[in-house]
């Protein structure tokens, strides 16, 4: 088990970790109650060799025929699998390493699957999370809500999103509210995901702005900053050093969203989820492993995940076997409806042959393809990026106001 520092442990392929702690935690988890955005599409497709010429193809079209492109910020899909799935194979995965699991999900602002499992899974090891989306002056965040009591937790998220959802500038003496009834919830755990990350794309020097007026305001009420596996190592070396600025433990983050388990994931000694929060509010006690497929470039493991988003799966349930039954767009101004229903289950030819080169890209055997064609845009484990310590200076001298 090669140790980049004392929190953090990189898994060697093969390895298990039998005696090295009792169990793993899976924070960070998505399913098919997470609406994911749908904004993404131009920057990727316009880099992807052959479903580039067919964006670019239809875009023509629509000048052609004076149509409106489709509102991509009206839509949005949903991961493939539902809670069971997903809390299954991370179970799997991290008995095959010979640990106990406790498998957080954490849909974007649903607690829904959660619910749905609870009686199917042993107490204490799949905790209610979500992934509560925070609006903060021109931004927002992304904090993750683990373990909300059973009995408050759909009044909880109700109050939650009633924030999220309000009209307006964000009520910044609401969220405060919100974040001390968080923090007074014994069990609670309340972490900043992906905290470097640009999430709402108003460009990094615009997002930083606003992490460090967000941490002034809010720190206090943070419990653990997330280290996530599907951001660069240079993005995470930044999240730790922010984490050592402000006097927080790190934590593992996975962010799966399809068909591969999480990258990185928390070591526990741990009987529950409980004991596990404890450990990390009180004790700031955190080990992080991180798997062997978190070094494969990003870019190449995010052509694998969309690969998998528009993968077809017979055995799913009626309704969900497509990607195109798991898109949802107002194209033509009639309302949200999936692509499958604006298409009447016959989807463009074009299509078919993206699909086939997305497919083929995302091949393991392409990746020095992929690497030619896009890079790695990360610069390596040991070198933070050029501006790392200015970022978290700033932020750090914000936060102590």
């Amino acid at each position: 088990m090669s140790v980049e520092n004392k929190n953090i442990s990189f898994l060697k392929a093969g390895e298990r970790l039998d005696g090295v702690a009792r169990t793993g935690v899976s924070l960070h988890c998505h399913t098919l109650h997470s609406r994911e955005l749908l904004d993404f599409v131009p920057y990727y497709a316009e880099r992807i060799p052959v479903v580039s010429y067919f964006v670019q193809r239809e875009r023509r079209r629509c000048e052609r025929e004076g149509i409106a492109p489709p509102d991509l910020k009206s839509g949005f899909w949903t991961p493939p699998l539902n809670g069971s799935q997903v809390f299954e194979m991370e179970t799997l995965s991290l008995l095959n390493l010979g640990l106990e699991s406790m498998v957080s999900i954490t849909d974007h602002d649903s607690i829904s699957a959660n619910i749905g499992i609870r009686g199917e899974v042993p107490e204490g090891v799949a905790p209610i999370s979500m992934e509560w989306t925070v609006p903060y002056d021109n931004a927002f965040f992304h904090v993750g809500v683990h373990n909300l009591p059973h009995e408050q937790a759909e009044a909880i998220t109700a109050d939650l999103l009633a924030y999220t959802h309000a009209e307006g500038v964000p009520d910044n003496g609401r969220l405060t509210e919100l974040f001390k009834m968080l923090g007074e919830v014994e069990g609670v755990l309340v972490v900043l995901n992906h905290p470097i990350w640009d999430i709402e794309m108003i460009g990094q020097e615009l997002h930083e702005r606003a992490l460090r007026r967000f941490l002034a305001d809010h720190a206090r009420s943070i419990h653990a900053i997330e280290i996530n596996g599907f951001r660069t190592w240079s993005e995470n070396q930044t999240a730790i050093e922010l984490a050592e600025s402000l006097g927080l433990p790190i934590v593992s983050g996975g962010d799966r969203h399809c068909m591969h388990s999480n990258t990185m994931f928390n070591l526990t000694d741990a009987g529950s989820f409980d004991e596990f929060v404890d450990e990390i509010r009180r004790d700031h006690k955190s080990s992080i492993a991180i798997r062997p497929e978190y070094h494969v470039p990003l870019p190449s493991r995010q052509l694998a995940s969309i690969a998998q988003i528009l993968g077809k799966y017979p055995h799913f349930e009626e309704g969900r076997r497509t990607w195109a039954e798991r898109v949802y767009l107002d194209s033509d101004g009639s309302g949200i409806k999936t692509l499958a229903e604006h298409w009447n289950g016959k989807p463009p030819v074009w299509t078919t042959a993206a699909i086939w080169a997305v497919n083929l890209l995302a091949k393991p055997a392409m990746r020095p393809v992929i690497a030619a064609l896009v890079g790695d845009k990360d610069i390596g484990r040991e070198d933070p990026r050029a501006n790392d310590e200015i970022i978290v200076t700033s932020i750090q001298t914000a936060a102590q106001r």
